[in-house]
């Protein structure tokens, strides 16, 4: 860092680690609240609008209870795994330049916190949002954290594709490989 203060690409990498402790926190606030103000686990459901429900869910494994975590080696296996992936977007993040993925990251890393936060402590995910259409469930229970998860890969897969199109539109539709031997 320079005496002026730090270059651009830190300042975006440090604003994708607060853009991941703000969806951590705030996580974890929304978490508190359905669970000891709105008494959520008593309650079991408080019906919002026609469409949109809090619905108390504890959820033992990852996305759609994959890899449910049902005795205590699992689970602290199953916080290990996400540890470990978590640090893997923790190190791209802090590699990454473009703001655009650096903030996709941060969504990411703030949200699997998140729920690493919840695994460790309660043994489980606390899950609450409950988007639904009649009877016809879109999504499974979900919280904030699995939003932002899935936000953040929604922007790095649509900027991954959107850059490969960009690339072989620019090259012609050809691809930057060798020319083979005969």
């Amino acid at each position: 860092m320079s005496a002026a203060g730090p270059t651009g690409v830190v300042r975006r990498r440090l604003t994708g680690l607060g853009i991941a402790l703000l969806v951590f926190g705030l996580d974890r606030l929304i978490k508190l609240f359905v669970e000891k103000k709105l008494h959520l686990p008593h309650r079991q459901v408080i019906e919002l609008v026609p469409f949109f429900d809090l619905r108390w869910a504890q959820n033992y494994g990852v996305s759609f209870s994959l890899l449910s975590a049902t005795s205590l080696e699992m689970r602290w296996l199953l916080v290990l795994l996400t540890l470990a992936i978590s640090a893997g977007v923790l190190f791209w993040l802090l590699r990454e330049t473009a703001m655009a993925e650096i903030g996709a990251l941060g969504l990411v890393l703030g949200g699997a916190l998140g729920n690493i936060h919840d695994r460790a402590y309660k043994g489980f995910v606390v899950d609450y949002a409950d988007l639904h259409f009649g009877q016809f469930r879109p999504f499974q229970i979900f919280n904030l954290a699995d939003a932002a998860i899935s936000i953040g890969v929604v922007i790095i897969l649509a900027r991954s594709f959107l850059s490969r199109e960009k690339h072989e539109h620019q090259t012609g539709g050809q691809s930057a490989q060798a020319p083979s031997e005969s």
